[in-house]
C-alpha cells in the first residue's frame, strides 16, 4: 500500500486543531451529507473524489487524521481505493490465495469469483460507494475483511522460494502483510464506534 510517500504534509504555519476540525467538517458531510441525499450525482463524486481531485486534496486534510476516527476511517477507504487501482493484478493474486484460508471473511469481502483484477476493482469502489449510500458499519467491516485477506494471501507469497534473496522481499512482504492487518483492525474499530454512535 502506498506509505509515507503518499502523505502530503500541511502547510506550516496551519493551527494543528483548525486542520482537525476541517477534516471531521468535511469526513462528517460526506458521510452524513451524501447518506441523507437522493441524489446519485452526489454518490459519484463521493467515490471518484480521489481519482477527479488526486489522493493528495484528501490527504491534506485526513492523512493526519487519528486513525479512530471518520476521517481517519475515509483517509484509508481513500488510500485502500488507490491502491487496488495501482496493482490489481498483484492484489487479485494474493487476494486468491488468502481467501483459500480465510472462507468467512470472502464472504464478508464480497469479491466476485473468481478474483481477478477488475474483480478486486469493482469491490473497492463498491465498498466506497457504501459510504454515501449504504450502512457505513458494514462498508468498513466490508474493507477490513477485504485487507485481511490480502494480508493472509500476502504472508503466504512471503514464503515463497522465489522471495527469497538479497533484498529480502520476503520480509518486505511480511511487514506489509502487518500493515494490512493493522488497517483492517483500525476499520474495525472505527465500525464499532460508528454503532455505537461514538462518532458524529
Amino acid at each position: 500500500m502506498p506509505g509515507d510517500d503518499a502523505l502530503v504534509a500541511l502547510a506550516g504555519g496551519v493551527d494543528p486543531s483548525a486542520v482537525q476540525e476541517a477534516a471531521h467538517a468535511a469526513a462528517s458531510a460526506l458521510v452524513h451529507g451524501a447518506r441523507s441525499a437522493q441524489d446519485a450525482e452526489v454518490t459519484r463524486r463521493v467515490v471518484r473524489l480521489a481519482q477527479e481531485e488526486g489522493l493528495e486534496v484528501i490527504a491534506s486534510l485526513w492523512a493526519d487524521a487519528p486513525a479512530d476516527s471518520l476521517a481517519g476511517a475515509l483517509w484509508r477507504l481513500y488510500v485502500l481505493r488507490t491502491w487496488v487501482q495501482r496493482s490489481p493484478v498483484s492484489v487479485a493474486r494474493q487476494y486468491a490465495e488468502g481467501r483459500r484460508h480465510t472462507p468467512v471473511l470472502e464472504v464478508l469481502a464480497g469479491v466476485a469469483d473468481p478474483p481477478g483484477p477488475e474483480e478486486v476493482v469493482a469491490v473497492v469502489d463498491d465498498v466506497l460507494t457504501g459510504v454515501a449510500e449504504g450502512d457505513f458499519a458494514v462498508t468498513l467491516e466490508r474493507a477490513a475483511a477485504f485487507c485481511r485477506i490480502v494480508a493472509v494471501g500476502r504472508a503466504h507469497h512471503a514464503d515463497e522460494p522465489r522471495h527469497a534473496g538479497p533484498e529480502d522481499a520476503a520480509a518486505a512482504l511480511t511487514r506489509s502483510a502487518a500493515r494490512l492487518l493493522r488497517t483492517a483492525e483500525q476499520l474495525e474499530a472505527v465500525a464499532h464506534r460508528w454503532r455505537t454512535g461514538e462518532l458524529g
